[in-house]
């Protein structure tokens, strides 16, 4: 997607990397579809609304990952579709009920965003990772980057009751 004035959404939008990214799109002339958890909460919102770009080219939708009306609503339009947005735990995870939080969001959400793709006529779907994926890997050493080859250290979690989701 290099077509600046087209139309694309980011879901995950008010994290790290979504924020980076519409910046990035909106400085190329695009317009974007950002998605949030909560439109009421300024810490999802304000740095967004803030960019240079979003008066006129920034639309902010509220999501719930499980709710497919909700994202068939955010990509609605878009030409493609960037896939961030994934929940995250960080702390060990031993109740199957937090996993539940994890995993059906991460997994039904993908295909919530897959879907509503297909049927909106998208042309491109970029799907990212999670952190979770990466971490932890305690013999990472510290002063490296994490790259494809830094992996969630499995045996680690295993000895330490960490969730490897």
């Amino acid at each position: 997607m290099s077509h600046g004035g087209e139309t694309v959404c980011v879901t995950g939008g008010s994290g790290c990397i979504g924020s980076w990214l519409i910046s990035l799109l909106l400085d190329r002339g695009y317009t974007v579809h950002a998605t949030v958890k909560d439109l009421n909460d300024e810490k999802e919102t304000k740095h967004l609304q803030a960019l240079k770009g979003a008066e006129t080219r920034l639309h902010l939708h509220q999501i719930d990952l499980l709710d497919y009306d909700s994202i068939s609503a955010a990509i609605d339009g878009c030409a493609g579709v960037f896939h961030l947005a994934s929940p995250c735990i960080v702390d060990e995870v031993q109740d199957p009920e937090e996993q539940k939080q994890l995993l059906d969001p991460a997994i039904k959400g993908t295909m919530n965003v897959l879907t509503a793709s297909k049927e909106k006529g998208v042309k491109r779907v970029v799907v990212t990772s999670s952190i979770s994926a990466i971490t932890p890997s305690p013999k990472w050493p510290a002063d490296v980057l994490k790259r494809e080859d830094c992996w969630t250290d499995v045996e680690y979690c295993k000895q330490n009751g960490v969730s490897l989701y």
